[in-house]
């Protein structure tokens, strides 16, 4: 059975609607929290099958409000890129990827937002990934990949929304399972939020359907090109059109 490593920065965000496609597939996923008082992150040697990076709400990594484990993620991010491990990252984890695979992150607000991002590739995700989808962020500053990085999608700004570094590392602006009560936890969990989140709120709850059907997709392809399906289980090529 494979296992996942997955770092949170907060308490509020997690792995959301992807626990159950991971659970589903019988990939296991272990937690490590180090803003906790006794909390650190993995060490290398506990990156058994791939590396998750979670978001971090107001925490950013461009220098105004820089997650306090910043530099041990970098580190660990390379180590894993190193050793070809599948890395996963959302929101603050993807400008941590993007750190680590030679490119940076740009000074942003804290923003709160629904939009739609789209395919720029056909072949994304091993053709899985959807022409269209939602797209939820709730990030301080923005990943800026690398030029060796592939970028797959784009949000309604034409920014990077979904971007790969070599084989297996996939950078999400926006969190893939997203749930609302994510936004309505970090609002609560921090004393510095976004302006006005409520109308954001309300469009989020809307699309928890369109949400979950992306990610039937999203899941299957990304489990399929990091490699981390059980031997010997194979999935039928999605159809495009």
């Amino acid at each position: 059975m494979k296992a996942l490593a997955v770092i949170q920065h907060t308490s509020a965000e997690y792995l959301g609607l992807m626990e159950d496609h991971l659970e589903g597939r019988r990939i296991r996923f272990k937690y490590f929290r180090p803003f906790t008082e006794a909390g650190q992150p993995p060490q290398s040697n506990e990156l058994a099958d791939g590396l998750v990076l979670l978001g971090g709400g107001p925490w950013g990594s461009a220098g105004g409000r820089d997650v306090p484990s910043l530099d041990q993620e970098i580190a660990l991010t390379r180590s894993a890129l190193s050793r070809d491990l599948p890395v996963i990252g959302v929101g603050l984890g993807a400008q941590i990827l993007a750190i680590a695979a030679g490119g940076g992150s740009s000074p942003a607000a804290l923003e709160f937002r629904t939009e739609f991002a789209s395919r720029v590739k056909d072949d994304a995700l091993a053709g899985y990934l959807p022409e269209r989808y939602p797209l939820v962020t709730y990030m301080r500053d923005r990943p800026e990949p690398p030029d060796s990085a592939e970028v797959l999608s784009v949000d309604e700004s034409g920014r990077p929304a979904l971007f790969q570094v070599g084989a297996k590392a996939f950078g999400f602006t926006g969190h893939p399972g997203f749930k609302p009560a994510m936004a309505e936890d970090l609002v609560m969990e921090f004393e510095e939020s976004p302006d006005n989140p409520g109308p954001v709120f309300d469009q989020v709850r809307w699309q928890v359907s369109e949400i979950e059907e992306s990610l039937i997709w999203i899941m299957t392809g990304l489990i399929q090109v990091t490699e981390l399906m059980q031997p010997g289980r194979t999935i039928p090529l999605r159809v495009t059109t």
